[in-house]
């Protein structure tokens, strides 16, 4: 059985993990006859984001709190992350994979990169562990392994399809620092068998809960089977 480790990045797309991307990567680990277990940084959110509205709020709240929400509760720190005991990593998407796990969302590719994130992303590497990265997980990956030799093949979608965010400009800095950017469709994945990781579009798209569902799918699938 497949053991996944789940990295988490809060609760609620605008300021932490896209929860439908997250419950359906849960799902289809499972699914997949796959176990596993949640973790997030302890740390502070960089913000908090009214979902009705857009707006920021007066309020603090904790990534790893936030975070414990979507997994129910059963969530660890990612401090305490031993890649031994697992055979990959998932990261769902969501805006707290670029406000939380990284600064892209304020400095695109200059952006900071938590430290313990790119720790985990790396040794992941190293042990040739998989990865999974969905929505505006893929920038987490590019960021971890910049100044690497490994140049990883990643995708956030396509500009040739509507989506709600600069789908070109994100790929070319990922590209910037090293990745392999490919443009991929919501029915599309890509796949690097030589790192074991896989990438999907998902919500980065214009797409329906139908839509992203299928396209997890599809991701978990192809990755399990190289894992």
């Amino acid at each position: 059985m497949k053991k996944i480790a789940v990295l988490l990045s809060g609760c609620g797309v605008y300021d932490g993990s896209e929860i439908q991307e997250s419950v359906f990567t849960l799902l289809h680990i499972q699914l997949n006859g796959g176990e596993y277990q949640c973790f997030a940084p302890n740390m502070t959110q960089h913000h908090v984001l009214d979902h009705t509205t857009g707006s920021e709020m007066n309020e603090s709240r904790n990534t790893l709190v936030e975070a414990a929400r979507i997994a129910r509760g059963n969530i660890k720190d990612l401090a305490l992350l031993n890649l031994n005991e697992f055979d990959g990593l998932a990261i769902p998407g969501g805006f707290g994979a670029a406000k939380n796990l990284t600064k892209w969302a304020f400095s695109g590719p200059a952006g900071d990169i938590h430290p313990e994130v790119k720790r985990v992303i790396n040794d992941c590497i190293v042990s040739g562990k998989g990865i999974l990265a969905l929505c505006m997980g893929p920038t987490v990956v590019a960021k971890a392994l910049e100044h690497s030799s490994h140049h990883p093949v990643l995708t956030v979608g396509t500009d040739q399809e509507k989506s709600p965010y600069e789908i070109k400009a994100i790929a070319e800095g990922m590209s910037s620092i090293g990745a392999k950017a490919e443009m991929k469709s919501i029915r599309e994945i890509a796949v690097d068998d030589a790192l074991k990781i896989v990438t999907a579009p998902c919500y980065m798209m214009e797409a329906n809960i139908a839509e992203v569902n299928a396209n997890i799918a599809q991701a978990v699938k192809r990755w399990f089977e190289i894992l």
